[in-house]
This record gives C-alpha cells, structure tokens and sequence, in this order.
C-alpha cells in the first residue's frame, strides 16, 4: 500500500494520445517510485491551457490551478522533459515560470509551500544537453523551494542528428535503468524523511 504519493508533469511538446519519450520516460520513475511504497500519477501538460505567467491563477481558462492543486497534494514531483535545441522545452520552462509564484506562499507554520516536497528531473532527447537541462531545472524548483535528491535526475540521450527515441528503444540501456532506480529510490528516502521531520519553521 503506498503511503506517499508522486505527480509526473510530462513536459513533451506532442499533445496525447500520441506516444511520447519523455511521458514514457516519466512512467518509468514512477514505477520505481512505486516499488518503493510512492504511488503515482502523470499528466502530460500540454493537454491543458497552462497560461504564462506567474501568478498561482492567471484568470478565466487558466488550466493551471487545478495542477497546482495535484502538486501541493503530491509527496513527490517527477518533472519530465525534452531536450530542445539544447535546452528544456518551452513546456517545461513555462512550468518553471508558473511555480515561480510559489515563493510568496507560505504554510500554516510561515515556511515556504513546497518545503516539504521533493523534485526528481527525467530528460530524453536526441541531442547533447541532459546535464545542462537537469542543472536548469533543479535549480528553479530548489529555488521554490522543492528539495532534490541525491542524484535526483535520470536521462537518456540518443546519438546526434538521429532519429531513435527513446520510446522506440527495444530496452532501456541498463545504465539509464539503474540511474532511474536510484533517482526513485533516493527521492522515496527523501520524501519519506521529510514526512517524518519537516524542515524547522522560521
């Protein structure tokens, strides 16, 4: 019975049903997450009007409230995204840029809202860039206050100028399997820890 439980916000710029690496990408976190008492859920983010901006509610048709409303409910945030051009996807930093506002929301104990959660990264792509995208977006969601573990960010990058993605990969490559392992497991340890002994309130 899972006693924590985690949100995938799936960054893929290809809107559902179509296949998609990065929601595989994020399925695969999840699972490991699972294993370890975390169950899990994902939402592919463009299926949803998430306006720019950087207010919790950016008005009439704004989609973004009610995700906001799963990641304060969840344990564990699972961040999935491309790699585009070298960086993440426009989905992913306008993501970023809507949990901006989380820096001015507080708990009932006056500590920051995301204090208590944990963040894992996931990137695929098809081009050079994973630790640069991982480095981007771990430090925006620490910044909001998102504690990441250690070695909280999992990847797979295929060759330069090619056309295999990762969901059209036979298996996952053993070493991309077991970073994904450890990155679930930490951040299950993590999360766990949190739950029991939340960071001290000003």
């Amino acid at each position: 019975m899972a006693d924590l439980t985690a949100l995938a916000l799936v960054c893929s710029l290809t809107p559902s049903p179509a296949p998609s690496s990065s929601e595989l990408m994020a399925r695969h976190v999840l699972d490991e997450l699972a294993a370890h008492g975390v169950g899990g859920t994902s939402l592919r983010v463009v299926d949803h009007n998430v306006m720019p901006g950087v207010q919790t509610d950016m008005g009439d048709g704004d989609a973004w409230p009610g995700i906001r409303e799963k990641i304060l409910a969840a344990d564990v945030l699972v961040l999935a995204t491309p790699i585009w051009m070298g960086h993440p996807c426009s989905i992913a930093q306008r993501v970023i840029e809507r949990l901006d506002a989380e820096l001015s929301e507080t708990d009932d104990a006056g500590r920051p809202i995301m204090y208590g959660k944990v963040a894992v990264v996931a990137v695929v792509g098809n081009e050079d860039g994973a630790h640069k995208v991982n480095a981007d977006m771990q430090q925006a969601l620490n910044d909001v206050g998102f504690t990441i573990p250690a070695q909280g960010g999992t990847y797979w990058v295929g060759e330069a100028m090619q056309t295999v993605d990762y969901k059209d990969l036979d298996s996952v490559p053993e070493n991309v399997a077991a970073t994904t392992a450890g990155a679930a497991r930490n951040a299950a340890h993590l999360a766990r820890s949190l739950t029991a002994s939340p960071y001290p309130a000003k």
